[in-house]
């Protein structure tokens, strides 16, 4: 389990990444969520005023595992089908990408597009086994791996590192102990510090400092554990559904996914029969 870190081991961890400011409107939004009531018409005006934003939102909103099949042609409806958490981590992602130059984009375009194939999976997942809720759930698929490019603005080899990084989970070994040994922290840690920065939820800083240490976090039997475990397993389907290990890891088999897959659907009582048939059905409705 990740321990929360020092101010000296952040330091170390994150020595020469810059964390992107919390963009205004995330503060903004910030303070209508820590009501007791967040008023969605007022996150939805302040999403609307960002074209790029209010465009995202809906795109996702009217996305096949979302969407009921009537098209949603307001902010407000978008948001109310989302979710808070799911709308934060849209907008999270949208900055982080704004703080990329233009050839790190084009590096990481199948990354954003990975990004969006798990978050959307994983709330198509939390809500067919009624695990963690769908907008968490989709929050984490989308911002788990939100180190990889603040990693890749650091160290420009970053992208073969992690590739060997995929092949090395053939050997059992954990996708950051490769990281930690290049650089000396992973995109792992490096997410849990930005999240934090910007105030996300401890649930989903958890989660994302955790997601390549799912064994460990299973093997707990503490019940404060659940809500993580929860999040992390559903993690872990849209990983192996969306084809991670293709798009970030190079790699033709899913290594990791062989070392975890087995606990991961015991966890949630599937047969691996029953998991090849839902996550065909997944697959059928994000190619629609």
């Amino acid at each position: 389990m990740a321990q929360a870190l020092t101010p000296e081991q952040l330091e170390q961890a994150l020595q020469g990444i810059s964390v992107p400011p919390q963009p205004q409107i995330m503060v903004d939004l910030q303070m209508e969520l820590y009501m007791p009531a967040p008023d969605l018409p007022a996150i939805a005006r302040l999403i609307a005023q960002d074209p790029g934003l209010a465009g995202a939102v809906l795109k996702v909103a009217n996305s096949p595992l979302f969407s009921a099949g009537e098209a949603l042609a307001s902010v407000h409806q978008a948001v109310t089908v989302l979710g808070p958490q799911a709308v934060v981590a849209l907008i999270n992602a949208q900055s982080i990408k704004g703080e990329m130059a233009d050839e790190t984009i084009v590096t990481l375009n199948r990354f954003w597009d990975d990004a969006q194939d798990v978050a959307t999976a994983s709330a198509a997942l939390a809500r067919h086994l009624g695990l963690p809720s769908q907008d968490q759930a989709y929050a984490l698929g989308l911002f788990h791996d939100c180190g990889v490019p603040l990693m890749l603005k650091r160290f420009p080899d970053y992208m073969k590192v992690l590739e060997a990084a995929y092949a090395g989970a053939s050997d059992g070994q954990r996708i950051v102990d490769t990281e930690n040994r290049a650089f000396n922290t992973n995109h792992a840690v490096v997410g849990y510090f930005t999240a934090r920065a910007w105030r996300l939820p401890v649930e989903l800083c958890t989660a994302i400092a955790n997601h390549h240490n799912v064994l460990a976090v299973l093997e707990e039997e503490r019940s404060e554990h659940t809500a993580l475990k929860n999040l992390l397993v559903v993690l872990k389907m849209a990983e192996h559904i969306a084809h991670s290990h293709q798009v970030l890891g190079g790699q033709a088999e899913d290594h990791e996914w062989n070392r975890v897959g087995a606990q991961v659907l015991d966890y949630v009582g599937l047969t691996e029969y029953e998991f090849d048939n839902l996550r065909e059905t997944l697959r059928e409705l994000s190619a629609r």
